[in-house]
């Protein structure tokens, strides 16, 4: 059992720290957007600025030009680089299954009571979080390997409501790719196929042309 060898806390914090962040020399990039909606096709510009934050320009349409700062927000948020002890300083580890894919599942309590993750070869393959009134789901199937931490390739993403379980609105399977760029690795394209009454929604987001800002 890998929890004889190495504290339930050390591996996840192991897995957490191995995740790909930008540092803080990041400057940000500009990038051309074409996103397809259920074959309606929109295109802008994109940017995130060095303090992360997005802007979309050229898309007239609302809900398009909301979808793709969505998108661009939701990347940047995840390559914010947060010490562990200010992620996880109030939560307690310990081990809960061992998966037969060869991972093991991490049960949390204190802050996070409730929330379990599960870790495979040195990263977070699924996440259950309580977050913003609902609980979320991430089971992650394949990831990039930068050479300075992964990031994750192909995952998906479901809610539930936090009391009754019941699911809130459909499964989404996602597929990222990334380009580096000045040696920061930058969102490429992601896809996005999500169950619906109506059959399958697909969103597809496609960035090119991305260059770094520069610097002052």
């Amino acid at each position: 059992m890998v929890g004889t060898q190495i504290a339930a806390q050390d591996l996840f914090r192991a897995a957490y720290e191995n995740r790909y962040t930008w540092d803080q020399g990041f400057p940000g990039y500009t990038a051309d957007v074409t996103y397809t909606d259920n074959g309606k096709i929109y295109t802008g510009k994109a940017k995130v600025s060095a303090d992360l934050k997005p802007e979309v320009t050229g898309v007239e349409d609302d809900a398009a030009q909301k979808a793709i700062h969505g998108q661009l927000f939701e990347v940047a948020i995840h390559r914010i680089r947060r010490r562990f002890e200010d992620s996880h300083g109030a939560n307690t580890f310990r081990y809960g299954e061992t998966l037969a894919d060869g991972g093991v599942e991490i049960l949390m309590g204190g802050k996070a009571e409730g929330d379990k993750y599960h870790v495979r070869n040195n990263e977070v393959s699924m996440v259950h979080r309580h977050i913003h009134g609902v609980v979320v789901t991430i089971h992650t199937f394949s990831s990039h390997d930068t050479g300075a931490g992964y990031l994750s390739h192909r995952y998906d993403s479901v809610y539930h409501d936090p009391q009754t379980g019941e699911q809130k609105g459909g499964l989404s399977t996602f597929e990222d790719n990334y380009e580096a760029i000045g040696g920061y690795y930058l969102l490429s394209h992601r896809h996005i196929e999500t169950e619906t009454q109506d059959g399958p929604q697909v969103q597809d987001f496609m960035f090119s042309n991305i260059a770094l800002l520069e610097t002052a």
